[in-house]
């Protein structure tokens, strides 16, 4: 005689097919981490201390599925770690512009990100 299971889950097909369309859709937030990660460069390119203008032409925004990222500085721009963190021993006061317009685009980049993640879950939950 088969042992009937202690706990048993109706629904659990559906259960196990909505994990995994939630997985698949909220890479769809890749998009919506980008476009955040704009709003944030915008505030960025305002805030960066200019001379050549070469810094505030290299900031940049990336989207991946889990986080939207602004960068700035490459091989041929150094200084832009320094210029944003500082460097006290060679007297390079820090110039958080990155995070400053981050922070200072929040109100703009915060709703816009969170009713993209409200689309992407009511993908999951309409399906």
């Amino acid at each position: 005689m088969a042992k009937r299971p202690l706990v048993e889950v109706e629904g659990a097909r559906q259960l196990r097919r909505t994990l995994r369309q939630a997985g698949d859709d909220l890479g769809d937030l890749k998009d919506a981490n980008k476009q955040a990660a704009e709003v944030a460069a915008t505030g960025a390119r305002r805030n960066v201390p200019v001379q050549s203008g070469a810094l505030a032409g290299d900031i940049r925004a990336a989207g991946t599925k889990t986080a939207g990222v602004v960068r700035a500085g490459r091989k041929r721009l150094p200084y832009a770690g320094p210029i944003h963190w500082g460097w006290p021993a060679r007297g390079i006061a820090a110039q958080p512009y990155l995070t400053e317009g981050a922070q200072q685009t929040e109100t703009v980049w915060v709703p816009l990100y969170e009713q993209e993640l409200d689309n992407a879950l009511a993908k999951v939950k309409g399906k």
